[in-house]
């Protein structure tokens, strides 16, 4: 169903450090109010994938330093939680994101937290041969929403994830146990809101004939 990489198939040399977008004090990408940085390139190409015309390594333009002192002032915001990291595919733009993250840290600490989604799973992740860059801005990510985006497995009542393989994993808890941990706050929801709506409607009508 999509590209499956052997360990270190695909590495950030695929970089060409381009951004697709950049996006402010956004409440989709994340718990809380969040900016999230687009980066360009996916050789993963999930079938019905919704930023498919970023699959380019090459589209957006080059990362730079005003774009950055954007990002550092708006997460100095009081009321932004933090920063969203997705494309494309985050974990072959580390030449961008890496010292990004680590800029982040040394400036607001833990005080912002760092989002990422990504088409790896995390058993692709740590499994031996792997390029270290990755683990190495897996260690700076807070949470991180892993695996391919499947067609066939799409649930709309979903939080934050677009096919149900795909988890929302608390990385520091998980990297400390060496296992998936998910995240504490995960709440799918059971129905569409719009149907719960609905249903009270059609039974007060009933009510008052």
């Amino acid at each position: 169903m999509t590209n499956n990489p052997r360990a270190g198939q695909w590495t950030n040399a695929m970089s060409h450090n381009m951004i697709a977008d950049y996006k402010r004090f956004l409440m989709t990408d994340g718990e809380g109010i969040r900016c999230s940085l687009y980066v360009s390139g996916c050789p993963f190409h999930c079938e019905g994938c919704y930023n498919s015309s970023i699959w380019d390594f090459q589209a957006g333009h080059e990362y730079n330093e005003k774009l950055e002192a954007q990002i550092m002032d708006d997460l100095a915001q009081s009321f932004v939680q933090g920063i969203t990291f997705l494309g494309g595919e985050p974990l072959l733009n580390t030449g961008v994101l890496l010292p990004l993250a680590r800029k982040i840290r040394e400036r607001f600490g833990h005080t912002k937290d760092i989002w990422c989604w990504t088409g790896y799973t995390w058993e692709e992740l740590m499994r031996e041969g792997e390029s270290p860059d990755k683990l190495d801005l897996l260690r700076e990510i807070d949470i991180l929403v892993d695996g391919r985006y499947i067609k066939t497995l799409h649930d709309s009542l979903l939080q934050f994830r677009g096919s149900s393989n795909q988890r929302i994993i608390d990385v520091p808890a998980s990297l400390e146990q060496g296992d998936v941990v998910i995240w504490g706050k995960l709440h799918d929801q059971e129905r569409f809101i719009p149907e719960i709506y609905g249903h009270e409607r059609a039974a007060g009508e009933g009510d008052a004939s």
